[in-house]
């Protein structure tokens, strides 16, 4: 049942979801995780650190292994990777077994209409957030930016 009211919520999110813009109030959303968890993205959060290619997302989870597992969350943080353009077979054959062998949370985009995180070609998108307000949106060529943004 609660499967189900998570699912429910995340479609509903993504359907009327528009790009997040500075200074705009983050609303309350859930992602699941590489392990099909249901994770809620709220108040709480100060940072959000998007991906939308292989290539960043393998950047930013080489910097998040070699850190350790809690480091998301010590820094009220999460990682979100966008994999909706990558083919279903793809996903399941190879790239979620490669993500569940990661420690660290990342949170997954399935959905190709979830338009909300802003993406620039070759960079890692990161929001800075105060009490669910977008202060500042960042883009990094590199992941080891990512502990200055922190």
């Amino acid at each position: 049942m609660i499967k189900k009211l998570l699912l429910l919520a995340l479609i509903a999110t993504a359907l009327f979801s528009s790009e997040i813009k500075l200074n705009d109030k983050l609303r309350v959303f859930v992602l699941p995780d590489q392990f099909g968890t249901y994770h809620t993205v709220d108040r709480h959060t100060k940072t959000i650190i998007v991906s939308f290619e292989k290539d960043t997302g393998k950047d930013v989870n080489t910097f998040l292994a070699s850190k350790n597992p809690n480091y998301l969350k010590e820094h009220s943080a999460v990682f979100i990777a966008n994999i909706s353009e990558m083919p279903a077979l793809i996903t399941r054959m190879f790239a979620m077994p490669k993500l569940k062998k990661y420690k660290h949370t990342i949170l997954l985009i399935n959905n190709e209409d979830d338009d909300r995180f802003s993406a620039k070609e070759e960079k890692i998108t990161i929001y800075k957030l105060e009490n669910s307000v977008v202060k500042k949106i960042y883009y990094i060529s590199s992941a080891k930016d990512i502990d200055k943004a922190l």
